[in-house]
């Protein structure tokens, strides 16, 4: 019998809500799509030496959800789980399709198998998130308007932006399928949106109002799932120091240690680069594998470690 290949390492790439929504454009479809295919065209080359797990933010798209809502004060609300839930179908359909394009231009679609999962992710209802909004959510406002809206706001390295209450996740709860389809070499395409956050209700669960950051989220994950490399793609070449200022300077290089200490001095914003580098941090600190933060341009130099910022222990 001829041997038994040994089964191809596990990454996770954590693809940001703006990822689809570039700098200065109105977010229509068409751009969501068009913006699509250049992490999925790279995403569908990596499947030859990686099986792959991608997750996504939806922070423009669930904020709009909600903009489109307060518009027609006729219809039913829906609450924010739930339309969490929506942007997990919409964008989760969005990428499943455009990488089945591109994994056919490459001639192996017929070898790989594409799944889009709703997914849970519990939050503890006591945390200290609830009380204090933090998490960016739709467009940018222009300074002016800020006074007169009818919702939290907060600026962010982007601009000032309506914020929602965003808990820490505690555990996914479909990991043991999610590590099943990762073990048939399935691309499985889940905990959109940070994952529709619940709380424990006795033996079931009941959703909240909440939006769970994604780069969390996907940590948690890919220490559940066993995930040997843990990419997070942004708008942006890496983590910056004195990001937007003369002086800024791109880390190519980054141990564990050396990244707690910046985040400890305050040098990545809560709302921007903050939680990527807490996440980043999160997965090598647990399982002293590499995570890596870079472009959505170059995504496959991240993985090899010639372009983003590699962090390790």
């Amino acid at each position: 019998m001829p041997p038994v290949s040994p089964p191809k390492p596990v990454l996770l790439v954590a693809l940001g809500g703006n990822a689809l929504i570039r700098k200065g454009q109105k977010g229509t479809i068409q751009e969501q799509f068009e913006n699509l295919r250049v992490p999925m065209r790279q995403i569908a080359r990596l499947t030859e030496s990686f099986r792959i797990v991608i997750t996504h933010g939806n922070g423009p798209q669930v904020g709009n959800l909600m903009l489109q809502q307060e518009c027609c004060p006729d219809v039913p609300r829906l609450p924010l789980e739930i339309l969490v839930a929506q942007t997990q179908g919409q964008i989760g359909y969005m990428i499943e399709s455009t990488l089945d394009s591109e994994l056919m231009a490459l001639g192996i679609v017929t070898q790989k198998c594409l799944v889009s999962l709703i997914s849970y992710v519990v939050v503890d209802p006591k945390d200290p998130a609830f009380a204090d909004p933090s998490k960016p959510v739709g467009p940018v406002y222009p300074e002016e308007a800020v006074a007169s809206l009818p919702f939290p706001v907060k600026k962010t390295a982007k601009g000032y932006r309506r914020v929602v209450a965003s808990p820490k996740p505690v555990t996914i709860v479909e990991q043991r399928e999610i590590r099943k389809l990762i073990a048939m070499d399935f691309i499985v395409i889940c905990c959109g949106g940070g994952g529709i956050p619940v709380v424990r209700e006795g033996r079931g669960f009941c959703g909240v109002d909440a939006v769970i950051d994604k780069d969390l989220a996907s940590a948690k994950l890919a220490r559940r799932v066993g995930v040997d490399l843990f990419v997070i793609v942004t708008d942006v070449p890496g983590v910056f120091l004195d990001y937007g200022t003369p002086r800024q300077r791109l880390l190519s290089r980054l141990s564990a240690a050396e990244a707690e200490t910046y985040l400890a001095q305050g040098h990545f914003p809560e709302g921007s680069m903050g939680p990527k580098v807490e996440a980043a941090v999160e997965f090598v600190r647990a399982t002293g594998k590499r995570a890596a933060i870079g472009p959505i341009d170059d995504i496959t130099g991240t993985v090899s470690g010639s372009t983003g910022t590699q962090i390790t222990v």
